[in-house]
């Protein structure tokens, strides 16, 4: 693939067929203004996509369907067909059928992610337990992308316009979450958030912080000795290449409106990240998945099986996920193309009134 991007080919995995994933799909790519900017590539089969076309029979969605790359319509959504056989889909159940079907999409998703036949992948959402299988150990998206693309460490990464909140720990029972938290790990996911400002949002000296994990933020070591021991350590052995303050007391910093004083903010647990965030992101916030090599985004909800099938399921944080990865596709070339040519840093006019030595 080019480093100039006209226009990337986005892939888009179905999530739980029984789910509000492919309602999502069609609901965001129906409008002609996203061909404008990507070129979509749905990772599914036609019988699923009109099958929950015709319950949004408001939405005059048209798709082009495909069986390889070498066949893509840039002006128009393409299916590209992963399975034939019928399936019986049976939306807001959860069975065995919508995890089987959501694990081949993903599957076919980030092959083609990795191949660079697509520039960036957005996942409808899943149902952890029912994808389980042989093929799929993991407590999500993020773990699973980890291990398919090799890498030693990841970072779940919430996004809207106001904030950015990354988590030390992700899908763990709250039981089990303090034997967790490390020093190494802290360093690690600080460093990498750090990376992705810097060369996904193009943030050149990015301000993080640190939340403490015990009430107070541990009370100088009186409420639990995590932060004293832990924490307070992996701050300041981060300070020595990179901005980073902590750690803060979780219950009154996003009250208080502290974060907005940083670029992002790092939790150490799920819901101590995540209900700030959902509660008081300005814009449809997503999820990215920073520390891949590639582009992964996703909305920042579930399958919402209470909803499928009705045509009530909201495309905004889904259309947010879209134009984040079209967004950092554009952002990331940028900064590699300014890492491969630092002069064009430089000024027309500072070349030209260069002494020649």
């Amino acid at each position: 693939m080019q480093n100039e991007l006209q226009k990337p080919i986005i892939g888009f995995t179905c999530g739980d067929l029984n789910g509000i994933g492919i309602e999502l799909i069609i609901k965001s790519l129906h409008d002609n203004r996203i061909l404008e900017i990507c070129t979509p590539v749905v990772f599914a089969s036609n019988k699923v996509v009109n099958f929950y076309r015709k319950s949004l029979p408001e939405i005059n969605f048209v798709f082009t369907s495909c069986k390889d790359f070498n066949r893509l319509n840039n002006k128009q959504v393409n299916v590209l067909n992963c399975w034939e056989e019928e399936v019986a889909i049976n939306p807001g159940e959860l069975n065995e059928t919508g995890g089987k079907y959501a694990l081949i999409s993903l599957q076919q998703g980030v092959e083609a992610l990795k191949k660079g036949q697509i520039h960036a992948l957005v996942t409808a959402p899943i149902h952890k337990k029912n994808i389980q299988s042989n093929n799929f150990k993991h407590s999500g998206h993020t773990p699973y992308l980890k291990e398919f693309f090799g890498v030693n460490d990841v970072v779940m990464l919430l996004v809207a316009e106001n904030m950015k909140v990354g988590l030390v720990t992700e899908h763990v029972p709250i039981a089990e979450v303090a034997k967790h938290i490390t020093k190494e790990k802290i360093i690690s996911k600080l460093n990498i958030i750090k990376n992705s400002l810097q060369k996904d949002f193009g943030i050149d000296k990015p301000r993080i912080a640190v939340l403490g994990l015990n009430p107070h933020s541990g009370d100088e070591g009186l409420i639990g000795n995590e932060e004293e021991q832990i924490i307070k350590p992996a701050i300041k052995e981060a300070k020595q290449n990179m901005m980073v303050f902590g750690p803060y007391s979780a219950d009154a910093f996003f009250a208080r409106g502290q974060h907005e004083r940083f670029d992002a903010v790092l939790a150490m647990y799920h819901d101590q990240g995540l209900i700030p965030f959902k509660s008081m992101a300005i814009g449809e916030g997503i999820n990215y998945t920073a520390g891949l090599p590639v582009v992964r985004t996703s909305p920042d909800h579930g399958t919402a099986f209470d909803i499928a099938g009705k045509g009530q399921a909201d495309e905004s944080s889904f259309l947010s996920a879209i134009y984040y990865a079209v967004d950092i596709i554009r952002i990331k070339n940028g900064y590699a193309e300014m890492r491969q040519n630092p002069l064009k840093k430089i000024s027309a006019r500072m070349i030209a009134n260069a002494i020649d030595e």
